[in-house]
């Protein structure tokens, strides 16, 4: 016997699952624009489906991300993705030694043991094929199950994995994650139910089996738990595309995606829908949203996904968003909800239309200057550094013009940030011209915003694009300045857009070295915490950012430094306004231990300036 009425549960639940699949497959990748589908295609062709394929083993089945997060997470996603993997696998294999190596019906592996009655038992188990097959699927079942009670557990006691929240189900991800987790126990009690009645079953299902039989009617049961078995199957395929399960399969294509190369528009469009979609809602992102001190819950990241898939985007929770990044470092899909939000953001202002007229006026007048500095808006409202940077470039002697020394010139950012692409590129094409004609080799600017929008949406060819810590740490590796080490003590604050944006860990702390002790802090690095001041939020008001800012300060000044630092203007400003512990940014520190230039230097340094 190969077929029973029973399997039309799970077998519908299956066809109606791969058709809505196929569709929805197919209208993304036919909506791709021309450059995503032609990456497409060299993607297919020059090999990059085997690392991608790598990854899907690794990330999909294995949960690499998320075991470095927090291990018993890691294990109870693993547990369900590459058990139920195994099960599929394996019952394809055994299936094929009961009918011959013979392909099967889909539904012949899954429901094997209903059709196919082994009575040898225990004690030889492992000598036989048969056996081997019988014992190995037990455990993989036991395997899925130990995570089922960890997923039990961290619903009501999610502390002990590490999470303070858990997302919100919608109603089809209450439908999907009860039939989820009714599948597995199901099974073992269909499999166990039929060993007890047969004498047969492996090591756990037989001992179940024999344990059930002793008061119960088994041979009345089996019947009826297999037919539980395979409806819990089929709601679960029915309900997946439309609950946050839909993420097993799309995260599968959009590995593939990236490892050819494509990436988040400016603008929404398929590629984004499918990142959309990937989102496992798996809570991870929730905790280390700093918007939460702000009483802004409803707009971390999960959320927001969920508002933009269901169609009701929420403008509020859009705009609520510092942009830091600390989600994407957590997030074991790596979705790129930066760009998700900026690209949403275009289409609630693509019809303001900014005026950039008045760069007209300029027009760079030295074209001898090997370095072009560039101080930015938040350079300008504060003030210090801009004089630390001064001071610092003339005591180098180095040929260096001022871009924007009367605050006229903005990189763009703030009009990226507001999805606002039409006006930021008109902006960024005057802004190229400036730099192109004043003949510098060398762009510094003292804000990591103002750095990250440089280094990857303007196109300087032959213009090294340097952050001031760089370049700083340059300056003294080369002996063109020299620095004193007071042995005081500092925290190194990590800005967001230099850090976890631009990845420049290192340098600043390179250069800190060489003339304070710094102090480790708990939030570092790639986890560094937003100063609250950003510019990616755009209705936040001060009494939250100061909520924020302080827990920050809380963190960053747990060692008691004699000195903060960070290397941006703007976390230097928004830290200043909090705490009587002295705030400095890296270039004033650096222009407080300047060593004085012996005369030898001085007359080199007149020479070089001519």
């Amino acid at each position: 016997m190969t077929f029973d009425i029973f399997v039309i549960p799970f077998f519908g639940g299956l066809l109606f699952l791969l058709a809505v699949l196929f569709i929805r497959f197919t209208a993304w990748l036919a909506t791709l624009d021309k450059s995503g589908r032609k990456k497409l295609g060299h993607g297919l062709l020059n090999g990059q489906i085997f690392p991608a394929t790598w990854e899907v083993f690794m990330e999909s089945l294995l949960h690499r991300r998320m075991f470095k997060q927090n291990k018993l997470l890691g294990f109870m996603h693993m547990s369900f993705a590459f058990g139920w993997f195994l099960l599929i696998v394996l019952g394809n294999l055994e299936s094929r030694i009961y009918s011959g190596g013979h392909v099967n019906p889909p539904y012949y592996p899954i429901f094997l043991k209903f059709f196919v009655h082994d009575k040898r038992t225990l004690p030889f188990e492992l000598y036989t094929l048969p056996g081997f097959f019988r014992f190995i699927m037990d455990f993989v079942l036991l395997f899925i199950l130990s995570g089922l009670v960890l997923a039990l557990i961290k619903r009501v006691r999610s502390k002990w994995f590490g999470m303070k929240r858990t997302t919100q189900h919608s109603r089809f991800d209450k439908w999907a994650i009860t039939s989820l987790w009714l599948i597995f126990p199901l099974r073992l009690l269909a499999e166990s139910f039929t060993a007890g009645a047969y004498q047969g079953g492996g090591f756990l299902t037989n001992t179940l089996g024999t344990f059930f039989a002793a008061f119960l009617p088994v041979e009345y049961l089996y019947y009826p738990a297999w037919w539980a078995y395979s409806t819990a199957l089929g709601v679960f395929f029915v309900t997946l595309p439309w609950s946050r399960y839909m993420h097993i399969p799309t995260e599968v294509l959009l590995i593939y995606l990236r490892h050819f190369g494509i990436k988040t528009g400016k603008k929404p469009d398929s590629f984004s829908e499918i990142e959309i979609y990937s989102c496992p809602r798996c809570g991870v992102c929730i905790d280390v949203c700093q918007m939460n001190s702000a009483g802004r819950t409803s707009s971390t990241p999960a959320y927001f996904l969920r508002s933009l898939r269901y169609g009701n985007p929420d403008d509020e929770q859009n705009a609520n968003c510092m942009l830091c990044g600390r989600c994407h470092e957590v997030c074991p899909v790596q979705i790129d909800t930066l760009a998700i939000r900026i690209a949403a953001r275009y289409e609630d202002n693509k019809l303001l239309v900014p005026s950039f007229k008045y760069l007209d006026q300029f027009d760079p007048s030295d074209t001898t200057a090997d370095i072009l500095y560039f101080a930015g808006c938040m350079g300008h409202l504060t003030p210090a550094v801009k004089k630390a940077m001064l001071k610092i470039l003339t005591a180098s002697g180095e040929r260096f013009s001022f871009m924007d020394e009367d605050g006229s010139v903005c990189c763009g950012r703030p009009l990226l940030l507001a999805g606002l692409h039409e006006a930021a590129a008109e902006l960024i094409r005057k802004n190229t011209d400036l730099i192109t004609r004043s003949g510098a080799k060398t762009f510094v600017t003292s804000c990591p915003i103002c750095y990250k929008v440089f280094n990857e949406e303007y196109k300087l060819p032959g213009v090294e694009i340097l952050h001031h810590s760089q370049y700083l740490l340059r300056l003294v590796e080369s002996g063109k300045i020299k620095v004193n080490n007071t042995g005081i003590t500092a925290v190194y604050h990590d800005p967001c857009e230099l850090g976890r944006g631009s990845k420049i860990y290192n340098e600043p702390r390179w250069l800190l070295d060489r003339m304070v002790t710094i102090n480790k802090t708990e939030q570092e690095r790639e986890n560094s915490l937003c100063c609250g001041g950003s510019v990616g939020d755009l209705s936040m008001n001060h009494t939250e950012r100061n909520v924020i800012r302080d827990e920050a300060l809380k963190v960053l000044l747990a060692s008691e430094p004699d000195i903060l630092v960070t290397a941006c203007p703007l976390c230097k400003k928004t830290f200043d306004n909090g705490t009587e512990t002295v705030v400095m940014d890296i270039a004033e520190v650096v222009s407080e231990r300047l060593q004085p230039a012996s005369k030898t230097e001085l007359s080199a340094a007149v020479e070089i300036a001519g």
